[in-house]
C-alpha cells in the first residue's frame, strides 16, 4: 500500500535507512521547514531645500496569510529553509534627509533569497524624486517628477504642482498607494499609504509614503504640508518655527521622512534638511515546532 508518515524503511540501494514525511528521506539530510515572512527596506529621507518631496517607503514584501505585497503585488510564496543551516538577515537603515539636495534612499533589506529595495529619497526644490523601492516624491516648482516604485515591492512618488502658485511638493510613495501630487488644497503633497499585516498577530500598518514640505504649518491641506501616509508617513516640519523635515520616532515601518518646508514660512533664500526615514525591519513566522536563533 501507500506510505504514511512516520514510516521507516531501509533502502538498499543507498544504504541508508530512510523516513516518510510526504516523500523518503535519508534521517541524515537536513531537514525541511517552511517560513513566512514579511520583508520591508528602510524608508527613503525627504527632499531637503525648500518644498522638499517627501521620501517613499522601502519595498516591502509578504508571503503571509495571502496578504498582499506592496505596489500591488500577491502574496509571495514562503520559503523553504534547511534546519540548522545559517541564512543572512540585514534589517536597511531609512535614508538620511540631506540640507539643500534630494534625501538619500533607505537601505535593503534582505531575508535569505528575499531582497526588498530601499525607498527612494524625496526631491529637492525643482528636482526628481528617487526611485526606490517606493518612490520618493518631486519637489516642490516646476521640472521635478515623482521616482518609480519597484515592482510588486511600492508605488511611485507624486509628482509637482500643476501650477507654480501651489508651493508644495510631491508626497513619497507608499506600499498601497502612489504618492499625492503636490496642490494647493486637500490631499496635495501626502504620502501614499502603507500596507497593514497581521504576520505579529495583531494588525500592523507600515510603509507609508512621507508628507511633503511646503510653506506654512504641518498639517493635512497644501499650502500648508502634506500628511505622512498611514504606516505611518511623517509630516514635514512646521515652516513657521524651524526648517527641517520630520525625523521617525516610530522605527522599523519602513516608512519616508518628510520633505523639508520654506524655513521662515515665507523666505526662499535658504532651505533646509529633510526628514529621516524609518529603518525597515524583517519578520519571521516560524512553526509552533521550531526554534529561530539569531
Amino acid at each position: 500500500g501507500s506510505p504514511s508518515t512516520g514510516d521507516v524503511r531501509y533502502n538498499s540501494t543507498t544504504a541508508h535507512p530512510e523516513y516518510y514525511d510526504g516523500s523518503w528521506r535519508n534521517f541524515s539530510d537536513p531537514k525541511e521547514v517552511t517560513v513566512d515572512y514579511l520583508v520591508i527596506a528602510g524608508g527613503g529621507g525627504g527632499g531637503g531645500s525648500w518644498r522638499g518631496g517627501g521620501g517613499g517607503a522601502g519595498g516591502y514584501r509578504n508571503s503571509y496569510n495571502n496578504e498582499t505585497s506592496g505596489g500591488g503585488g500577491s502574496s509571495e510564496t514562503a520559503l523553504t529553509l534547511l534546519m540548522g543551516t545559517a541564512y543572512s538577515v540585514i534589517v536597511g537603515a531609512g535614508g538620511t534627509g540631506n540640507e539643500n539636495t534630494t534625501g538619500s534612499n533607505g537601505g535593503n533589506s534582505t531575508l535569505a533569497t528575499v531582497t526588498s529595495t530601499g525607498g527612494g529619497g524625496g526631491g529637492t526644490y525643482q528636482g526628481n524624486g528617487n526611485a526606490g523601492g517606493s518612490g520618493g516624491g518631486a519637489g516642490g516648482g516646476s521640472g521635478g517628477s515623482g521616482g518609480a516604485g519597484t515592482t510588486n515591492q511600492g508605488y511611485a512618488g507624486g509628482g509637482p504642482p500643476s501650477s507654480a502658485n501651489h508651493q508644495c511638493g510631491g508626497g513619497g510613495g507608499g506600499a498601497s498607494q502612489v504618492g499625492y501630487q503636490g496642490a494647493s488644497s486637500g490631499t496635495g503633497g501626502d504620502g501614499g499609504n502603507g500596507l497593514s499585516s497581521s504576520i505579529t498577530g495583531s494588525a500592523v500598518t507600515r510603509a507609508g509614503g512621507g508628507g511633503a514640505g511646503a510653506y506654512g504649518d504641518a498639517g493635512n491641506n497644501a499650502p500648508l504640508a502634506g500628511s505622512g501616509g498611514a504606516g505611518p508617513g511623517r509630516y514635514h516640519g512646521d515652516g513657521s518655527s524651524y526648517a527641517n523635515g520630520y525625523n521617525f520616532t516610530t522605527q522599523n515601518t519602513g516608512s519616508g521622512g518628510g520633505g523639508a518646508p520654506t524655513p521662515d514660512g515665507n523666505n526662499d533664500n535658504s532651505g533646509g534638511t529633510g526628514g529621516t526615514g524609518a529603518d525597515g525591519v524583517v519578520i519571521i513566522r516560524v512553526p509552533n515546532t521550531v526554534t529561530a536563533t539569531f
